[in-house]
């Protein structure tokens, strides 16, 4: 097997639509046709609830797992580590493409941020788990799941470049494409943020009944 088909093989574990599958299975209708109209975890929140968006956010995380592992069957990049990271970036992106185009829902996907940080993990997973706190700590504080993944994403470029200063020219490269590409394909959710109609995920609904009693009580 070379690396032609590993990375077609990566574009097709990425294509894999996780949130049409769910929707159609279980709810007899297309994501597609909802929300924001996108096939990911985001829109799967506002829709569905966060019962199966945090399923298809897990999926789809471990999509870009699998599909950047997949150099582990050659064994050449298992003992070269510039050419690995190389190639495990190729593979990632070829899973993030699926994602966003998968071909097996008529190339209308999602945004690809959770398949981009199962990419992360796969290559270097101290760097994802600093991207997990800040979308888990900004989802917590705002509920906003487009901006936990912006600013996870913005955070990614940060972590790298400054933070951990990944030394390989081409990675330093990926993370500021990787911060350019969440910003630029969420621009219709930092509208509806500023314009004050973006949707809350259904979480933390105890706290905020806490907060409206509060409220009322004064």
């Amino acid at each position: 097997m070379n690396e032609f088909l590993l990375i077609v093989l990566a574009y097709l574990i990425g294509s894999i639509p996780t949130a049409v599958w769910v929707s159609k299975t279980f709810f007899n209708i297309d994501i597609r046709e909802y929300g924001s109209g996108n096939a990911g975890a985001t829109n799967t929140f506002r829709v569905l609830g966060s019962k199966w968006g945090s399923f298809v956010m897990l999926v789809d995380v471990l999509k870009g797992v699998l599909a950047t592992s997949l150099y582990i069957l050659l064994p050449y990049y298992l003992f070269n580590e510039w050419d690995r990271t190389n190639f495990m970036i190729g593979l990632g992106l070829a899973s993030v493409l699926g994602h966003i185009f998968p071909i097996w829902a008529n190339f209308r996907g999602g945004k690809g941020v959770a398949t981009l940080l199962g990419m992360a993990v796969a290559i270097q997973p101290l760097v994802a788990l600093c991207c997990v706190g800040v979308f888990l700590i900004v989802l917590y504080l705002t509920r906003f799941v487009s901006l936990s993944s912006i600013l996870a994403g913005v955070s990614f470029m940060i972590f790298i470049l400054f933070i951990f200063n990944e030394k390989e020219t081409l990675y330093r490269v990926f993370a500021v494409l990787v911060a350019l590409m969440v910003v630029l394909t969420h621009q219709k959710n930092i509208g509806r943020i500023l314009k004050g109609t973006e949707s809350k995920v259904p979480i933390l609904k105890h706290r905020d009944r806490r907060k409206q009693r509060r409220k009322e009580g004064i």
